[in-house]
């Protein structure tokens, strides 16, 4: 299992949010330079966070980004999968192989992928504040 970029800067983006959430609306001007991240990149995956009702956002000069719920609520698998997509396993090796292949090891990939979820979703973005 890989985590994208994206998806590791939209972590970095909701803990800078998060740390600074008592000083209100973040930029996302502020947030790029801090992480030297392009910032239409950067917007692109905001936007993704405030889809997934992870962020909340505010246009307009006095605009930025808050969290849309407290940080102890908002977990790492909600922010990898709001990026990057659900965590699930697309191998279907016994499908293609036409039944040649065992599916043991798809089994194998999908109890992987089922345990790292489970992690993912007990990490709190405020645990990861540290």
């Amino acid at each position: 299992m890989k985590i994208s970029r994206s998806t590791g800067y939209g972590l970095l983006a909701a803990g800078y949010i998060a740390k600074n959430e008592k000083d209100g609306i973040v930029l996302s001007q502020t947030i790029s330079k801090e992480y030297n991240i392009p910032l239409e990149y950067l917007l692109k995956i905001l936007q993704q966070l405030v889809r997934a009702n992870l962020l909340r956002s505010k246009r307009g000069p006095r605009g930025g980004f808050v969290l849309a719920k407290p940080a102890n609520k908002i977990t790492m698998l909600e922010i990898i999968e709001a990026v990057d997509g659900p965590m699930m396993s697309q191998l279907n090796l016994e499908e293609h192989s036409k039944g040649k292949f065992s599916n043991k090891a798809e089994k194998a990939y999908e109890n992987d992928l089922t345990a790292a979820r489970t992690v993912y979703q007990k990490v709190s973005l405020s645990s990861l504040l540290g």
